[in-house]
C-alpha cells in the first residue's frame, strides 16, 4: 500500500507546516474550539476553567515547547460509557493543554486532507452531516439501488495501525516536526485507572485530532472501493455500500473485507456488517430506519430516547417539577430537530405521552391525590415551558411524510 500511495501524491505534499501549527492567531482559534466544545479535565485534573485562568501564560508555554522542539503529550485518561449491546466504549481525554495543540494542527490538517477526501465520506468534515448522507441514501434507494451492504468496523478507533496512519498522513505531509508531534498523541499512552498502558495501535476516541485521523485512514477504503466501481457512503467507520443486484453486493462485501483486513488492518464486526434488501426490510443508517419511501427513528434509537427522560425524571430525585423540565427539554430539542424531517408524527405523538406521564408519574410521587395528578392536561405541561416533539412539527407535513404544497405540474413534492 505504501508504494501505492507514493505513487498518487507524491508531487503534492505539503512542506514547512509547523509555524502554522504554533502561530499565534492559531493556537488562539484552537482554544476557543477547545473551550466551545467543553469537555472534562484529563489526567494532569486541569480543568478549561483552570486552564483560561492563565491562559496567555499557558499558550505562550505551548508555543515555546513546539518552536524547541519540546513538546511531549500527556496520557489520555481511559473513561468507559455503556454502548447499546451493553457493552463499554472506551473514550481518552487528553489534557486541556493537548486538546489545544490537537485542534491547531486539526486547524493546519483540515484544509489540506479536505483536497482529497471523497464526497462519499460525510462524518466529521465541514458544509457536510449526517442528514446529507442519509438524503444521499434515500436517492441511491429511488434509482433503484436495493441492496445494500451495512457495514461496520469493529472497535475502529482501538485498531488503527500508527504505521499505516503514518503513511497516509505522510501523502499529503513532508514536514517532519509535524510528522513527529502527530506520532507522538498516537503514541502518548493511557492512564487506566492510574496505571500507564502503552498504545501500540489505536487513536483515542475522544481527542480533536481523532475524527480526522479516522478519515484520513479510511479515506483509503473510499478510494479503493472507488476504484473498484462501488457506490457506497460512509460515516466514520459506519458505512454502506449500495448495489442493484444481490450478487453484485455480495461481489462488495468480499471486496470490503479484503481492503479493511488485507490493507488497513481492520476487522468488520460481524454482528453489524451484513447484506439487505433495503425495500423488504429497510436501511438502518445513523439512527435512521428508512426504505425510500419511509423514514422513522430505528427503534434502538427510540429505545434510548426513553431510557434518557426516564433517567432524568427518576421520582427520587431532590428537584421540583420546573427543574426536571428544564433538564429534559434540551434532549427533546436535540432529538426532536435530528429526527423531525422524516415520518415521525404518529412516533413524536406516541413519545410526547410517554414524557407526559414521566412527568406525571415524578409529581405523583410528591401528592397525596395521586388520581388528580393524573388527569393534567397536556396544554398544562406547555404552560410549564415543556417543549414537545409533536410542535417541532412541520404542519404542511402529513404523517407519511409528503409535503402538503404542489410543486410545479401539481405533483407533490416528498419532505426531506
Amino acid at each position: 500500500m505504501k508504494k501505492w500511495n507514493q505513487q498518487y501524491h507524491d508531487k503534492f505534499k505539503t512542506f514547512a507546516l509547523i509555524h502554522k501549527v504554533w502561530d499565534q492567531k492559531n493556537l488562539e482559534q484552537a482554544w476557543k474550539s477547545v473551550k466551545a466544545n467543553k469537555g472534562s479535565a484529563g489526567i494532569d485534573n486541569i480543568t478549561i476553567e483552570q486552564f483560561e485562568q492563565n491562559l496567555s501564560q499557558n499558550l505562550a508555554e505551548i508555543q515555546r515547547l513546539l518552536k524547541e522542539k519540546r513538546y511531549e503529550p500527556s496520557p489520555v485518561l481511559r473513561v468507559l460509557i455503556p454502548k447499546d449491546n451493553w457493552k463499554m466504549r472506551k473514550l481518552g481525554i487528553p489534557t486541556v493543554r493537548d486538546r489545544v495543540v490537537q485542534q491547531a494542527l486539526k486547524n493546519v490538517f483540515e484544509p489540506i486532507f479536505e483536497e482529497i477526501f471523497l464526497p462519499q465520506s460525510h462524518g466529521y468534515r465541514p458544509n457536510t452531516d449526517a442528514h446529507a448522507a442519509v438524503k444521499k441514501s434515500e436517492a441511491y434507494l429511488e434509482k433503484g439501488y436495493h441492496w445494500v451492504v451495512d457495514a461496520d468496523v469493529e472497535g475502529f478507533f482501538d485498531h488503527v495501525d500508527h504505521q499505516i496512519m503514518m503513511d497516509l498522513v505522510c501523502e499529503k505531509i513532508a514536514d517532519g516536526r509535524v510528522l513527529s508531534l502527530v506520532e507522538s498523541f498516537l503514541k502518548s499512552g493511557i492512564m487506566n485507572e492510574g496505571i500507564f498502558e502503552e498504545s501500540l495501535e489505536g487513536t483515542p476516541q475522544g481527542g480533536n485530532l481523532s475524527p480526522l485521523l479516522s478519515n484520513i485512514y479510511l479515506n483509503h477504503f473510499d478510494r479503493r472501493m472507488g476504484d473498484y466501481g462501488y457506490l457506497l457512503l460512509r460515516y466514520a467507520d459506519d458505512i454502506v455500500i449500495f448495489c442493484k443486484f444481490e450478487s453484485d453486493a455480495k461481489d462488495a462485501l468480499k471486496r470490503a473485507k479484503e481492503i479493511l483486513e488485507g490493507e488497513l488492518k481492520l476487522k468488520p464486526s460481524p454482528e453489524k456488517t451484513k447484506i439487505i434488501h433495503a425495500r423488504k426490510k429497510g436501511v438502518e443508517f445513523l439512527g435512521f430506519h428508512f426504505n425510500g419511501r419511509w423514514r422513522r427513528p430505528r427503534d434502538k434509537t427510540r429505545k434510548r430516547f426513553k431510557e434518557e427522560i426516564k433517567l432524568r425524571t427518576r421520582r427520587k430525585q431532590p428537584k421540583n417539577l420546573e427543574t426536571v423540565i428544564e433538564s429534559i427539554n434540551p434532549v427533546i430539542r436535540g432529538w426532536g430537530n435530528y429526527f423531525k424531517g422524516g415520518t415521525v408524527k404518529k412516533s413524536f405523538e406516541e413519545l410526547d405521552g410517554y414524557i407526559r406521564g414521566r412527568l406525571r408519574s415524578f409529581v405523583a410521587k410528591r401528592r397525596t391525590l395521586k388520581i388528580l395528578v393524573f388527569g393534567i392536561h397536556p396544554a398544562e405541561f406547555s404552560k410549564m415551558g415543556l417543549v414537545s416533539l409533536s410542535s417541532m412539527l412541520d404542519e404542511n407535513i402529513s404523517c407519511n411524510g409528503i409535503r402538503r404544497t404542489k410543486a410545479a405540474y401539481g405533483k407533490s413534492v416528498r419532505a426531506v
